[in-house]
Formats: C-alpha cells, sequence, structure tokens
C-alpha cells in the first residue's frame, strides 16, 4: 500500500525557548517497507504558533499537490481523530471524542475547508482522506522531512538577516549533516531506521555554524542553535 501523510514542524524559539513560528510544511509518499519517503514536497511557511491549527489545511493541500504527480491509496493527516474519514468527519461527532474545548473550536473553524479539500481528493483520485494523526508512521515519516527541510530554511533565514536562531526540533529526533543534506531520525525505541531527509542544493549548510544541544524547557525535544559563518 503506498500512503500519502503531510505534516508540518520545527519552530523558532525565542531565548526562553518558547515557540514563536512553525518553520516548514511536508507533503510524502511513503511506501513499503515505509522507513523513508519515496518522494516528497516541502515548503517554508514561518506560520505563527499560536495559529498553527490553520497549518493543518495547507497540509491537507499539499497532499492534493503531491496526489497530482504520484498515485497513493490513501492520505494519512495529522490530525487524531480515530481514523475516521475525513469526508465522514461532522461537529456532532467532536462531542465524543477525547480532544480539549480548545482544540475543538479549531477543528469547527476549519472543518468545512479540510471536507471540501478530502471530498475533491476522493473524487478525483478515488483516495480517502484519514484523520488518524500520530499513529501513522507516514505522519511521523513527514514530521521528520519537514524537520530536516526546516534546518535549512532556519540556515537560510540565518544567513539572510544575519543573526542567531534558535530551531526545536519534532520530538524524539536527532539530525544528522550529510554532504549532500541534512538526515533527520527519530529515537523512538521502535523507530530507529526511520528518517526524514532534506537536500541542500544550495549548500546553505555551508554559511552557518550548528550547535546541538537539549531544550531545557520541554523533555524529549532537542533545539538547533544556528549562527552565521564568520
Amino acid at each position: 500500500m503506498k500512503i500519502i501523510a503531510a505534516d508540518s514542524s520545527s519552530a523558532i524559539l525565542t531565548s526562553k525557548f518558547e515557540p514563536v513560528s512553525i518553520v516548514a510544511v511536508a507533503a510524502v509518499l511513503v511506501s513499503p517497507p515505509y522507513r523513508e519517503p519515496s518522494m516528497c514536497l516541502a515548503e517554508p511557511i514561518f506560520v505563527d504558533a499560536v495559529n498553527g491549527h490553520e497549518v493543518v489545511v495547507h497540509e491537507a493541500e499539499l497532499c492534493r499537490e503531491l496526489l497530482g504527480k504520484v498515485n497513493a491509496d490513501v492520505v494519512h493527516l495529522d490530525m487524531s481523530l480515530g481514523s475516521v474519514p475525513l469526508e465522514q468527519l461532522s461537529p456532532i461527532q467532536f462531542s465524543g471524542m477525547r480532544v480539549s474545548s480548545r482544540a475543538k473550536r479549531h477543528l469547527l473553524k476549519i472543518l468545512p475547508r479540510l471536507r471540501k479539500i478530502a471530498g475533491e481528493i476522493t473524487q478525483k483520485y478515488r483516495v480517502e482522506v484519514l484523520a488518524i494523526g500520530k499513529e501513522s508512521i507516514p505522519v511521523r515519516i513527514a514530521e521528520l522531512t519537514a524537520g530536516a527541510h526546516a534546518i535549512l530554511y532556519a540556515s537560510e533565514k540565518t544567513v539572510k538577516d544575519n543573526r542567531t536562531i534558535l530551531l526545536g526540533l519534532p520530538s524524539k529526533c536527532q539530525p544528522r549533516l550529510t554532504e549532500k543534506g541534512v538526515c533527520l531520525y527519530s529515537l523512538i525505541a521502535a523507530e530507529h531506521d526511520i528518517r526524514g531527509y532534506a537536500e541542500d542544493a544550495k549548500e546553505i549548510l555551508k554559511k552557518v555554524n550548528i550547535t546541538e544541544m537539549l531544550n531545557p524547557c520541554a523533555r524529549g525535544f532537542r533545539t538547533l542553535k544556528i549562527t552565521p559563518e564568520t
């Protein structure tokens, strides 16, 4: 089974390690054995972290765009709602779900747009869009892929603005720089061979210095201190 999934990840942090903006979004095609993307679309977004729920709509749009390039059997979105097909999701169902009232408000705001995109995907490609969330390995791969690209986008911003940036990575992962880009590997026990990857076509990583540290305010998260190369 071929799966398309999307997620956004990594955040610019303040000096007190508070998230300011979400950096990147990625949609990936994942095929057996489901360890890394076989194709991806990634974009810098730099969206205010307070409005992070709005990014889900763009994630769905990116899945639709990727479906226009490759075939897949199903789409996974980062919405932990019991793998319900988005077309069947209604406000009435929220009452029986274990989500906070704040999350329900956000869902109600974006649900019409999500259902519209899901309907277009199902009608055109005969593919269901599932609100499966963190239970999905392809969503985790999309998260790591977005995180790998976020390192490049944050590095570009560092060079452009000539200032140091703190970048918070997705949970339980570790970056490895390669000659051609950056990999982001999962540190979760059963996911040691799962990764996301971003190719450094502009060789931006040669223009910055990157120091990895633990986030002292959020256990399980790592932070990169990215400074311009002098």
